[in-house]
């Protein structure tokens, strides 16, 4: 469990499925028996088909860099005063189908049971259409954030139709493109009013909202410096210190309640109105956004996402024209590309954390885009009236149900409600009775501290579970029937609360109802994107590593993604071994203490691990303590999170050489010692070297009061060669979705989980439902106490596939490959950091600057040029503007570097060729890429180069050639004419 001393041993996690139940109680060691002469070949070794480079690749590579072996070349790298001294004491590598079947036996130990919890999480069916083509496809979930606009064109498409869906239910004119989860969404509304409200501290909070959001909204709040009174809302005092105010419609109990006069009264003391509301029943109720709201937040889960024990799900946000560059996260826009052919990109782009640091409205870096293009699809393949079919078969269930119980004598608490029915029972029976003949049914409802009970109807409800819960309510069962309405429902709604307004009118909610249909226009969307099904993706800091189909197979599963997050814990023994395994093995991989799940996302990660720092702090009566050093090369996140965090932010220079500059940190460090909470430090450095004063860094930090935090973006670096904890490291959060194979999914899904050294156990997250986290826990970060479970069996199974020493080698092959790509690029383009043996660690800079005055070229021109060579480009101006950062992985064959260098020297080429007078400084290759399909095969070529050149610039493009969906965006226009929904098709054709 998160918070508790990680007792960790190798039976934990070998898994032999002839001894589940036994390792995962039993804290026993683990020792190999010799094999006999007649033993059996040894079971398909799943390493050799993670590392990309063969044997034979990694003798060349070696050769090529001028290093006898593997160990000589990390040993140059690596600083001896932080190499791990033994192996990890992790389990032996497992087959992928020995891994398959002891984990299919671990999760065996979930139970399923009819969910009618509610709280925001509801059981939906998941089209098989959208399974399939989606959240099974590769094609989608291994996609990068789609910053380079015209290779992602589909998803693109897919997140407008998402905001679009919001938009449209919510009746606001501006959404963003998903956040993490419902309750973190609050928690951003709640800043954005802040924000938007300056010098007015207070925010109102119903006391009837879902119990997970006013708790991470509380916690937000102490961070933040922004008071959070939660009471009832007709008790709300909107004087001039409020800045906002959150409802629940429909509210957590199930109840609905006409907000109107209460958002007059809001607007007219100046403060705004949050609304967390629920996508489904808006296609039958007013719409927030017509009753007064000026934000809405909520859950797109039951769109067809598995509950999955807490996510991941995409959260949505939208709001007000007026607050559109308040608004956190991403936001789709609609642009015009250099063809003036309508294109898509992310809009309002100087609102990103990395550009605006501690500025930033946010830190969220990510969303849950793979959740939110199904959820997106789900509206797609239902339609309008699909949609509104199933809320109304779903409310019908609902008042079926609150007929039956009331004929049982049992009182129904609220007279209007969609989907969830609050329930007293009669003195006759109690609660504790109805709980026991549900649990005989396994039928999991909720059950309230004053004795009343909801019941909460999804999707997947029938007649059948009708009559089961009257059964358990008292008398016999109710007669069968295909719809409810037998059973005396009432299908008539409040006119107060009826919608009249139109929603989803845009033609692709129109079009694929036919599975045909539907299935091409997938297939259509995917093709317009470059996922890791093409190419390598080398971004440097975002480790787009494979996610192995055998890692993804059990999110899949009934019983990874069947279960509530509020479920009780007995029935997910499954997940608890789960997370045992997962949190040893980080805490063995990391050297720390103890381990939070929680975090689900990088960005959270950091809130998380600083609010654990401040608490600490805090419990040593050193609460002033709020100064946070942050280099200047960290990543943009950082001082974004030390704001949200309630702390300060004090830059600390880097030298010439990218390292963090001793003697200046020194004097930071002293100067403000008295207020000195943490150091927040990526490492390796962020210019990608491991740089050899860190552990003088910490022990700095440390002198002077303050605790460090390790930024874990980098961690593919350090598996089993260095560790965190022994290095100095207070705090690291770990970005599951980079160094142990989370899918990037498009940009998101993502975990973040920390680990802490023993001090800080303590105050790991907590969770207002679920007991987890510390003695002395600080508020949940996370809807859900394991933040984006579902996910976790896929960092599980790479780590039981690769086992310890699998692990440590796909460190060393990460870094064999890194330094292979900048050898192979340095006669070409200057490399810009290194360490004190001329090696780099997982990732390096090249520089192109000095070309630029000669050629005219742009890292932006290299950047695109590239995808005419079929390939995502590196990460472009950071952390150094003008510059690419190159991060190959170990998953990748030595075939597929050369080939990306090929790309990048034949690009080289071409700059010389400006250079030289050959080719003109604005109109070549590089200045008009990408080159389209359409733009190639057009009767008016008038280039001063062929076409070939522009769409075959190598021989070898030819056999896997991808072609760009659009030509270059224009992004300034797209900021100027932000359309962030589907607009009417004849304005999409007349841009």
């Amino acid at each position: 469990m998160q918070g508790r001393l990680i007792s960790f041993s190798l039976a934990e996690l070998a898994l032999s499925h002839a001894s589940l139940e036994t390792q995962t109680r039993h804290r026993t060691s683990f020792t190999e028996e010799p094999r006999p002469v007649t033993q059996l070949p040894q079971a398909d070794s799943f390493i050799e088909r993670h590392l990309g480079p063969s044997e034979a690749d990694v003798r060349d590579m070696l050769a090529e860099l001028g290093y006898p072996s593997l160990d000589a070349l990390i040993d140059a790298t690596v600083p001896a005063n932080i190499r791990f001294k033994g192996p990890l004491a992790l389990p032996a590598a497992m087959s992928e189908q020995d891994a398959l079947a002891a984990f299919k036996q671990l999760m065996s130990r979930n139970e399923v049971w009819r969910n009618f919890i509610g709280l925001g999480y509801f059981s939906t069916h998941v089209p098989a259409v959208i399974q399939r083509n989606v959240f099974e496809n590769p094609g989608w979930y291994t996609a990068y954030t789609p910053y380079q606009a015209e290779i992602a064109q589909g998803r693109l498409e897919a997140l407008l139709t998402f905001q679009t869906v919001v938009s449209d239910l919510t009746a606001l004119p501006v959404a963003s493109a998903s956040l993490l989860d419902e309750s973190t969404a609050a928690a951003e509304a709640m800043q954005l009013v802040h924000a938007a409200k300056d010098g007015r501290d207070t925010f109102l909070v119903a006391e009837d909202c879902h119990p997970q959001t006013i708790d991470v909204i509380q916690a937000r709040g102490r961070a933040r410096g922004i008071t959070v009174k939660v009471q009832k809302a007709s008790a709300f005092t909107l004087d001039a210190s409020v800045c906002g105010v959150l409802v629940q419609y429909p509210n957590t109990l199930g109840g609905l309640e006409d907000h109107r006069a209460l958002a007059e009264k809001a607007h007219t003391a100046g403060a705004l109105v949050v609304a967390a509301t629920d996508l489904l029943a808006l296609t039958l109720l007013v719409p927030p956004g017509e009753w007064g709201a000026d934000v809405a937040v909520g859950s797109s889960q039951r769109f067809g996402v598995p509950m999955g024990y807490g996510g991941p799900h995409a959260a949505f946000f939208s709001t007000r024209d007026e607050f559109k560059r308040l608004l956190p996260g991403r936001i789709i826009g609609l642009s015009r590309d250099a063809n003036g052919k309508p294109a898509l990109r992310m809009a309002l782009g100087t609102r990103e954390q990395h550009i605006r640091r501690e500025k930033a409205t946010s830190n969220i870096c990510t969303a849950q885009v793979l959740l939110a293009v199904m959820a997106g699809m789900y509206a797609v393949w239902h339609g309008p009236e699909g949609l509104a079919r199933i809320a109304r078969r779903v409310q019908r269930m609902a008042r079926a149900f609150a007929a039956g119980v009331r004929r049982r004598r049992h009182t129904v608490l609220h007279g209007e409600f969609f989907d969830t029915v609050h329930v007293m029972p009669a003195a006759s029976l109690g609660a504790a009775a109805i709980r026991k003949a549900a649990e005989a049914r396994r039928l999991n409802l909720r059950y309230l501290a004053d004795g009343s009970i909801t019941v909460a109807f999804g999707e997947t409800a029938t007649a059948a579970d009708v009559a089961d819960l009257l059964a358990v309510f008292g008398g016999g069962p109710e007669p069968a029937a295909e719809e409810p309405g037998s059973l005396g429902s009432d299908a008539r709604t409040d006119a107060r609360f009826e919608r009249s307004s139109a929603y989803l009118t845009h033609p692709v909610f129109h079009l694929y109802h036919s599975e045909t249909g539907m299935m091409r226009y997938l297939r259509l969307l995917e093709s317009r994107d470059l996922s890791l099904t093409h190419s390598m993706i080398p971004l440097g800091s975002c480790t787009m590593k494979l996610n192995a189909a055998a890692e993804m197979f059990p999110v899949s599963w009934p019983e990874v993604g069947g279960l509530h997050p509020f479920a009780p814990v007995e029935q997910a023994r499954g997940y608890r071994a789960l997370f045992d395994l997962l949190e040893g093995a980080l805490a063995e991989v990391t050297g720390f203490h103890a381990v939070s799940l929680q975090p689900n996302a990088g960005s959270q990660g950091e809130y998380a691990g600083l609010l654990v720092i401040r608490a600490w702090h805090q419990s040593r009566n050193e609460g002033h303590r709020r100064v946070c050093l942050i280099p200047q090369s960290a990543h943009g996140t950082n001082p974004a999170s030390a704001v949200m965090a309630g702390m300060s932010v004090v830059v600390v220079k880097t030298d010439a050489h990218g390292n963090i500059e001793v003697a200046d940190l020194k004097a930071k460090a002293a100067e403000h010692a008295r207020d000195l909470a943490a150091l927040m430090v990526t490492y390796p450095s962020t210019h990608g070297v491991f740089e050899e004063a860190i552990t003088e860094v910490c022990d700095v930090v440390h002198q002077y009061g303050g605790q460090v935090y390790m930024d874990g973006a980098n961690m593919n670096a350090m598996v089993g060669l260095c560790r965190p904890g022994d290095i100095g490291a207070d705090v690291c959060h770990l970005n599951l979705h980079k160094t142990f194979c989370i899918p990037h999914g498009g940009g998101g899904p993502g975990m973040g989980p920390i680990g802490v050294a023993k001090h800080l156990a303590p105050f790991l997250p907590g969770h207002a439902l679920v007991p987890t986290g510390g003695s002395q826990a600080i508020g949940a970060v996370s809807a859900a106490p394991w933040g984006s479970a579902s996910i976790l069996p896929i960092s599980t199974m790479y780590i039981l596939m690769m086992g310890g020493e699998g692990l440590t080698q796909a460190t060393r092959v990460a870094i064999l490959s890194a330094n292979y790509v900048a050898r192979k690029l340095e006669p070409h383009f200057p490399i810009l950091y290194k360490g004190r043996n001329g090696t780099i660690a997982h990732e390096c800079i090249v520089d192109p600057r000095g070309l630029k005055a000669a050629t005219g070229v742009d890292v932006e021109d290299i950047a695109k040029r590239l995808m005419d060579y079929g390939f995502h480009a590196p990460t472009i101006s950071f952390p150094v503007a003008g510059t690419l950062m190159i991060e190959p992985t170990e998953s990748e064959s030595k075939a597929e570097l050369d080939r990306f260098v090929s790309a990048l020297v034949a690009i080289r080429i071409e700059m010389a060729e400006i250079e030289s007078g050959v080719l003109p400084r604005d109109d070549n290759p590089l200045k008009r890429a990408p080159h389209t399909l359409e733009v190639v095969l057009s009767d008016n070529w008038q280039r001063p180069y062929s076409r070939e050149r522009a769409a075959f610039p190598l021989a070898w493009v030819r056999t896997r050639k991808f072609w760009p969906a659009v030509g270059r965006v224009d992004n300034a226009y797209g900021d100027r004419n932000l359309v962030c929904s589907c607009p009417p098709v004849e304005e999409y054709a007349s841009v």
